[in-house]
């Protein structure tokens, strides 16, 4: 959805049409949800701040101004909130996420071996994606999963663009490592160089 569309449900939004509000939230919230998720592994958590980041949309339409992609601007507040939930919890060293972030195999009918390898080198990068500074996962995942280009992500994250290609490449050398011990350990081949 482009920025002039956005401003117009905006400008309704401010009269209180829900209707506008609701086509609003259709269009963003997966989205927006994705990255919390993505940021918290709590899907309960995860859609509070969903919802709060919304509201706030609701309260106060004006606020955006059209000078960023809407979503990269929703972002921002919903990053804001991850902050402060994080601020206000204890330090939690485990993750129950596992969700398989796999690349499909190329064939349409893969065995059930080469289902389970795909999956279980999906459980593999998750893991070594968890293991990561907050600062460095979110960059990867605001980059490789949501696709934002590098400026909208230092917007989000109110850093230069050249300190997101300083996180991207050392996220990329702590996954290489990290996948590289897994792979040891596992008595298979160590991997090349990640692209």
């Amino acid at each position: 959805m482009d920025n002039s569309h956005v401003l117009r449900l905006l400008g309704r939004i401010e009269q209180a049409d829900e209707g506008a509000f609701r086509e609003l939230y259709c269009a963003f919230s997966r989205k927006l949800y994705a990255y919390v998720l993505r940021q918290l592994s709590d899907p309960a958590q995860a859609e509070e701040i969903v919802s709060d980041t919304l509201y706030e949309v609701w309260k106060a339409p004006a606020r955006f101004r059209g000078e960023s992609q809407f979503s990269t601007w929703l972002i921002g507040i919903a990053r804001n909130k991850v902050l402060m939930h994080w601020r206000g919890r204890k330090p939690d060293a485990d993750h129950d996420d596992v969700a398989d972030m796999a690349e499909q195999l190329a064939s349409d009918a893969p065995s059930a071996f080469e289902q389970m390898a795909q999956a279980q080198r999906g459980h593999s990068v998750r893991t070594c994606i968890d293991k990561l500074k907050a600062d460095f996962r979110e960059c990867v995942h605001l980059v490789f999963y949501e696709g934002m280009a590098l400026a909208d992500v230092a917007r989000i994250q109110q850093i230069p663009e050249g300190t997101v290609k300083t996180r991207l490449f050392h996220a990329r050398q702590k996954l290489k490592q990290c996948l590289q011990r897994m792979l040891a350990a596992e008595g298979e081949a160590p991997l090349g160089e990640l692209s």
